[in-house]
């Protein structure tokens, strides 16, 4: 297993980012290239530790042991292999995932774990420079017709499975391009592009449609839907977590996908207003956020970005430990202080902080007051003399979402949804109405790309079995199985 005295002899090391005064000028990737030489070096600190239970840290259980060993030895082309069998997009998943598998990697016991996210993400650009990741289209077809609504990594892997095993596969979109939240909700200094139209390329040449402007109830009609053989939702969790309270109808105040989508459209060229929407833009402007979640660091590095006169972020629960708490022992993903490339950038961060009210002149935001909270289970309690008012100009509200937008579908579809809002399926991921899937944040909740590709990975072995009678799709971590 890779080199055995590795762990020993190296350290965990990452790329250098970029200097902060250099990538705030810009919106390309912050980090600078990763020598092949250190990259193998980090790869032989993998250990030969009996049970890798990165493996069971991953969502979709990638086999992570032996690429890493594939890397140290050399054999880029089989360890591409062995990552594609069990992740779709590690293109994606490589630069944007938080690396719950490296909170369970076992030398993270006792040293820092191994890079795993970087060594994956360095294996599929390699093969992009070989010419190894190529389309694929399927040996035969099936003759069924499968609709995924919506195109974020959940619908996306859902397609790409689908295409896989035969079935004709039609992509509905209801923005201008494809990418969902790849495309408008994660800023470009974290994911270029061109690094997810790289990949939808390659899906359209393996025989995948995609069709954009079509928001399924809108101006595409639902009875369309019939047409298909099946139908899977992957429509995200995009109804935003409000917060009702005096002052929120100034003007100034967004939901955070709102400012980040209309950023990221700017940052392509696309045309962003749209009737009725103002212009979201923090130049010269003291910008608070809301929310300290990665969509609140995006906003931080965004606003960063367009030049803000201040960024403030308020965060509800106290500061998170620097070390790993005793009730979230190894193998789980702690909840830990960390510190984004956005916050290196700058920002003024709080924790224990609740806003109270939003206060303004003219129509607009001008001061947001807050008061100090402890919590007790979800018990808040205010603390005495510690109000306090910030100028503001811009609000960024990130503070989560409550489930998918579901309105029409639910009602037109005669759909159910859980307690959580969320579209209710079986353990087979089908809805209450038969042929008709879900999968993602749309079934899940808010959560991770990482989720979302495992997620639209089991919808689509289900549906692929409801299609076709058996089971040929692979399930977590099985990789790419032969069609019976």
């Amino acid at each position: 297993m890779a080199k055995d005295t590795g762990f020993l002899e190296y350290t965990r090391e990452l790329p250098r980012t970029r200097p902060v005064a250099e990538r705030v000028r810009d919106w390309r990737d912050v980090y600078d290239p990763f020598e092949p030489s250190k990259l193998q070096k980090q790869a032989a600190r993998c250990m030969d530790c009996g049970v890798p239970f990165c493996q069971s840290g991953c969502p979709l259980g990638n086999v992570i042991p032996d690429w890493n060993d594939l890397v140290f030895r050399n054999n880029w082309r089989e360890a591409y292999k062995r990552l594609s069998a069990t992740n779709n997009f590690p293109e994606f998943t490589g630069r944007i995932c938080p690396a719950p598998c490296e909170s369970a990697c076992v030398l993270g016991i006792i040293d820092e774990p191994v890079t795993i996210e970087r060594i994956e993400q360095e294996i599929i650009e390699h093969a992009f420079g070989e010419g190894w990741v190529k389309p694929n289209p399927p040996r035969r077809r099936t003759g069924k017709h499968v609709a995924v609504v919506g195109s974020g990594p959940a619908g996306l892997a859902t397609a790409d499975q689908l295409n896989r095993a035969g079935h004709r596969v039609t992509v509905l979109e209801r923005d201008d391009q494809i990418g969902g939240l790849l495309r408008y909700g994660i800023p470009d200094f974290k994911l270029e592009k061109w690094v997810l139209d790289r990949r939808l390329d390659l899906m359209e040449k393996s025989g995948i449609h995609f069709v954009v402007r079509a928001d399924v109830g809108v101006n595409y009609a639902l009875e369309k839907l019939h047409d298909f053989d099946a139908v899977i939702l992957c429509t995200g969790a995009t109804k935003p977590r409000d917060l009702p309270i005096p002052g929120r109808q100034f003007k100034g105040i967004h939901f955070a996908f709102d400012y980040l989508r209309q950023q990221n459209k700017r940052v392509s060229g696309e045309p962003w207003h749209r009737e009725g929407l103002e212009p979201i833009h923090a130049a010269g402007k003291h910008v608070i956020v809301i929310g300290g979640g990665d969509t609140g660091s995006d906003c931080v590095g965004t606003a960063n970005r367009q030049g803000a006169a201040t960024v403030t972020q308020f965060e509800l629960l106290p500061t998170p430990p620097d070390e790993r708490p005793d009730h979230q022992p190894w193998p789980f993903y702690p909840m830990i202080l960390r510190t984004s490339t956005s916050h290196e950038e700058g920002v003024n961060r709080h924790w224990s902080v609740m806003t109270q009210a939003f206060k303004g002149s003219a129509g607009a935001v001008q001061e947001l007051e807050t008061v100090n909270v402890t919590l007790n289970g979800r018990e808040i309690s205010t603390i005495p003399d510690t109000q306090r008012a910030w100028p503001a100009d811009l609000v960024l509200l990130a503070i989560g979402y409550t489930g998918p937008e579901s309105d029409r579908l639910t009602q037109k579809l005669d759909l159910t949804l859980d307690e959580r809002s969320n579209f209710k399926t079986g353990s087979d991921y089908q809805t209450t109405v038969p042929g008709i899937f879900a999968a993602g944040d749309a079934r899940r909740g808010q959560s991770l790309v990482v989720w979302a590709i495992s997620e639209g990975r089991e919808a689509a072995r289900h549906a692929d079995a409801y299609l076709s009678g058996f089971i040929a799709l692979p399930t977590k971590g099985a990789g790419d199985l032969p069609r019976k």
